[in-house]
């Protein structure tokens, strides 16, 4: 095969065979612990890989980089195309990083079938880096639907609850129900390329992304690709009325899986990616449609937070609640909203999945995390404490983590687009300290009146370094966000030049001199 773009050394190849080869490994691996030390050292080449991928990234070029483009199913166009740009390139790290949490959080909790669990999580780290970093549609789509055997295993088979089976299925159906509009979606996009450059069927058809962006479509065309990617993306964000997969999941099925799920959102990515960008002019008419759905699946779920009495429950609603306020953040359409959308999609990884795997320690050590069987558990448990403390402020917006400026842009920004809206989020954030909050002060603090709870024995050195590194980052974004929204800047710039300028305010403080000269370029005006 032919080598039909610049870069000449495959990064993001392989950071997505990477963890497959070492998923392939583990079948020649007889003894079990040294298979999780083998898939552990798997797992942290990746984080290395995928550090070595955003080193080579240029935060100030607002295209795609790291590119691959190779021939693959020449008779339908289908290109084998990986790359990335400021929008996605964060997104590989912290996929790795969760996994590599995920992994240690299993380290114990597993006690049969050893090798197929850490191959299926392995497996699955690699074709999520295959969602952030494809740029076919087709490819994106084979990815997409093949983060669905891992997870139906994962849960299925080593889930914790009577249910586990039940929900597994429940997932797949509600993806496999998500991915139908996904499919007529692309084959519309690529029929309509071969349509508009006059060409014939199949062999003009179009799957790149790149191309598919410069395709001009017809508004009704339009509208309906617009309505077919949201409601394939939304099942897996996932929006309300499809969200009723997550709390089942976060109950039924392992923390590490839980995790996995509330922390990296590839249903809001896909709507980031490709449902605006590719429907642009659909998206302006439709922004306030979406901007709504957004606030009611903000404030419902918060409401549903509210009455829960199981922490992992409530943690799963907490996600749907804030997967809301990013949507409301990415309607708004101007730079400050979708920098804190997209800053708090990556702050998912860190917190979301943080406070899942502490509820999961939790689970092993009582059997429970109902609130029946907790309170007082800060006098045993004061690290944890500590640590699960610092992510609910992280997770309600508390200046100093990384919640802090995420919340704040998304809400200025769609303060300026939304007013009423704006006052939505600002409703939702209230309810979310309201319900992280009380719950830490039922559960956490106040009297022992358990015995179980008077035993528990404190984090382990595992625990303790498998959430030290996630702790750190909280802080350190939160004090210095301009690391992350740099990177992103460009790219974010770009996005909205799709978009028509009378619409809309891009809007950003002080700007950098090769963003000035960015924006000059491509004759914007900010």
């Amino acid at each position: 095969m032919a080598r039909t773009m610049i870069d000449s050394f495959p990064i993001l190849s392989l950071c997505l065979i990477w963890p497959l080869l070492g998923a392939l490994a583990l079948l020649f691996i007889k003894h079990s612990d040294l298979a999780k030390r083998s898939a552990l050292a798997i797992a942290l080449v990746e984080l290395l890989l995928s550090v070595v991928a955003v080193n080579c990234f240029n935060p100030e070029y607002g295209g795609f980089q790291l590119q691959e483009d190779y021939p693959w199913i020449p008779g339908l166009n289908i290109r084998y195309q990986l790359g990335v740009d400021g929008i996605s390139v964060l997104f590989l790290p912290m996929t790795a990083l969760l996994s590599v949490m995920a992994l240690l959080a299993s380290w114990n909790s597993v006690q049969h079938l050893q090798r197929f669990q850490l191959a299926s999580m392995l497996v699955l780290e690699s074709v999520t880096i295959g969602v952030f970093t494809a740029l076919d549609m087709a490819l994106f789509f084979l990815f997409w639907e093949l983060t669905l055997p891992p997870i139906f295993f994962l849960i299925g088979l080593w889930g914790i609850g009577p249910e586990r089976r039940h929900a597994a299925m429940k997932y797949t159906l509600y993806m496999l129900f998500g991915g139908v509009p996904l499919l007529f979606a692309i084959i519309m996009l690529a029929i309509n390329h071969a349509q508009f450059a006059g060409g014939f069927i199949p062999q003009d058809l179009a799957f790149s992304l790149p191309v598919l962006l410069n395709t001009p479509m017809a508004g009704p065309s339009q509208n309906l690709v617009f309505l077919l990617l949201i409601l394939g993306f939304a099942v897996k964000a996932p929006l309300l009325p499809f969200h009723l997969w997550l709390p089942t999941a976060a109950i039924e099925g392992p923390a590490f899986v839980s995790a996995l799920l509330v922390g990296l959102k590839l249903g809001v990515y896909g709507i980031v990616r490709f449902a605006i960008p590719l429907a642009p002019q659909a998206a302006i008419e439709h922004r306030w449609t979406l901007a709504i759905l957004g606030a009611v699946t903000l404030i419902y779920a918060a409401l549903l937070a509210l009455q829960q009495t199981n922490l992992r429950r409530l943690l799963a609603y907490s996600s749907i609640s804030h997967v809301g306020l990013v949507i409301i953040g990415i309607a708004a359409f101007n730079l400050q909203a979708l920098q804190g959308a997209v800053m708090q999609l990556l702050n998912f990884s860190i917190v979301a999945g943080s406070l899942m795997l502490i509820a999961g320690m939790l689970q092993r050590r009582l059997g429970s995390t109902d609130m029946l069987h907790l309170g007082g558990i800060a006098k045993p448990m004061p690290r944890l404490t500590s640590l699960f403390f610092l992510f609910a402020l992280s997770s309600i917006g508390v200046p100093g983590t990384n919640g802090f400026p995420a919340e704040l842009m998304m809400i200025l920004g769609s303060l300026e687009a939304y007013p009423a809206l704006a006052m939505v989020a600002l409703l939702g954030a209230v309810l979310g300290a309201a319900y992280l909050l009380g719950f830490v002060r039922r559960a956490f603090f106040g009297p022992v009146v358990q015995d179980a709870v008077a035993r528990l024995e404190d984090l382990r050195p595992r625990e303790l370094a498998l959430l030290a590194v996630p702790a750190v980052l909280v802080l350190l974004i939160g004090f210095y966000p301009q690391w992350l929204s740099s990177r992103q800047e460009a790219s974010l710039l770009t996005w909205l030049q799709r978009l028509q300028p009378p619409v809309l305010q891009i809007t950003h403080l002080n700007p950098t001199p090769q963003l000035r000269g960015f924006v000059a370029q491509k004759g914007s005006a900010i």
